[in-house]
């Protein structure tokens, strides 16, 4: 198993049933419908979180008070009273919430004297961020993934070309871009594990203690209109925290991540924002030289929304990339960037990895240096286990074809032929793409300046811990020598496998 508490993951359990949510549509859908089921308990983790938000834009993005996320919950805090609706949200520094026209402030004035308790987190080391995004209802049903709550979140898996929903307002040109999340659904003893989590981050933050939900007689929390996909799956949770005050650091996500790239034996299929971090690049690396490894296929935007991330993790990725490049002697890696039918970009803002048909891993985690060891991450992984690790492989392997499907804009079943067919994912997606299906297109490594050169070297911004988060020639050091001691550890056990 890759899943191992204490190491690789906090906690694991069976959940009854689990499904994944692909793109926000789907997903606000379903928080919706378990959210106005529930009983005792509603709470929410998030890094942003916009009351406004609506479930279901009309053209424009429209949508009457009650049909927007904070006027739905007060209004249920209105219709239950008995009801504990509580939101914890990352208090963001002054210049990323001038970005976010200040909306994680003004959410405090929204739910000023209403039945649903606000609080803006800032316990944390300093330049880190709570970057954690899930809701726990009742204890028992949760959502856990990459997704925050915000109108430029949502879209659907089509990713249509100038979407009227995604219109900023109902008089305006411009559109939202296109965006790609993935969100995992998980019920039973795994959802009363991420409640756990949230009263740990409450209490953190607030000081108060509050007692887990009584679950008392049975209640069907599950989303109108989601088929699981898995029953009686493994689902573990790894997390990312760094040492702060008296917390001690939790580095679960990380390790989980080696421990994946380790075990795969066919194929490592990652979906991510960023990839800049050295260390899983030369993990990614070691798998590539091997004789025989995995392939290794990657989608990630073809460039960051933001200019600050276009300067740093834009220009750290092209190293990123370069490096796997340069190890795969034996052809096994490809990495796309996603484009929708007329070429406009998409934002990939979803954190997956499959690993072979084995494990499915949704969360908040990135690539990169901060979401191993500086910010507050929490990533589900669900593994073919025990009696029903067969029914878990195909779901497993379902998914995938369906993502890689809905990136090339044609069915699964079409892309699980090619890959009968080929032998491989990467050479599926390419069969595809040559057959007419070209809506991912190769990233290259981009030439560096002498400025991008100097960002990608010391990684600035993106910090490995809060030991070198104002430090970036100790980070730079301890990033060459935790990646030297991967490199030598994989190398020496996969060089000469047979």
């Amino acid at each position: 198993m890759l899943l191992n508490p204490g190491t690789t993951c906090w906690r694991v359990a069976p959940s009854p049933r689990a499904a994944v949510l692909v793109d926000t549509a789907d997903y606000f859908d379903a928080a919706r419908s378990s959210m106005f089921k529930a009983r005792r308990s509603i709470h929410l983790l998030n890094w942003a979180f916009e009351a406004q938000t609506p479930f279901r834009p009309a053209p424009g993005g429209g949508a009457a008070p009650e049909d927007r996320i904070g006027g739905f919950l007060k209004d249920l805090a209105v219709a239950k009273p008995e009801l504990d609706i509580r939101l914890l949200c990352w208090k963001s520094a002054l210049p990323i919430a001038a970005t976010q026209d200040f909306f994680p402030w003004r959410d405090r004035l929204f739910f000023a004297g209403s039945g649903v308790k606000f609080r803006l987190d800032g316990r944390l080391p300093m330049g880190a961020c709570h970057h954690q995004k899930a809701i726990v209802i009742d204890d028992a049903l949760a959502f856990c993934g990459g997704a925050d709550f915000g109108p430029d979140r949502w879209d659907t898996p089509l990713h249509l070309d100038a979407d009227p929903r995604r219109r900023k307002s109902p008089t305006s040109k411009s559109y939202f871009c296109a965006r790609h999340e993935v969100m995992g659904l998980i019920e039973g003893p795994p959802a009363a594990a991420l409640g756990e989590l949230f009263r740990e981050r409450w209490l953190r933050k607030t000081g108060e203690s509050l007692p887990p939900a009584q679950t008392g007689e049975a209640s069907d929390l599950w989303p109108d209109g989601v088929e699981p996909a898995f029953t009686n799956v493994a689902a573990g949770f790894s997390r990312t925290s760094a040492a702060w005050r008296d917390y001690p650091e939790v580095r679960e996500v990380e390790a989980l991540s080696l421990a994946m790239i380790t075990g795969a034996r066919r194929s490592i299929y990652m979906e991510n924002q960023y990839f800049t971090s050295p260390v899983i690049a030369e993990a990614l690396a070691a798998r590539l030289a091997a004789t025989e490894g995995p392939e290794v296929v990657i989608v990630s935007p073809r460039r960051s929304p933001s200019w600050f991330d276009q300067m740093t993790m834009d220009r750290t990725r092209s190293r990123f990339i370069g490096r796997l490049r340069s190890a795969d002697v034996h052809g096994r890696f490809r990495a796309y960037f996603p484009l929708t039918a007329a070429g406009a970009p998409i934002i990939v803002h979803a954190k997956l990895a499959i690993i072979d048909d084995c494990l499915l891993r949704i969360g908040s985690a990135n690539i990169n240096n901060r979401s191993m060891g500086f910010d507050t991450e929490c990533d589900l992984s669900l593994e073919a286990e025990g009696e029903t690790a067969e029914a878990s492989r195909t779901a497993i392997a379902a998914i995938r074809a369906e993502l890689v499907g809905h990136w090339l804009g044609c069915p699964a079943r079409a892309v699980a032929e090619a890959m009968e067919k080929e032998g491989g994912l990467g050479a599926a997606i390419e069969a595809l793409r040559a057959a007419g299906a070209g809506r991912l297109s190769p990233i290259e490594p981009a030439p560096l300046g002498a400025l991008a050169t100097l960002i990608a070297k010391y990684h600035l911004g993106d910090p490995a811990s809060p030991a070198d988060s104002w430090r970036p020639w100790r980070r730079r050091a301890h990033l060459e020598a935790s990646a030297e001691a991967v490199r030598a550890r994989l190398a020496m056990s996969f060089a000469h496998m047979p």
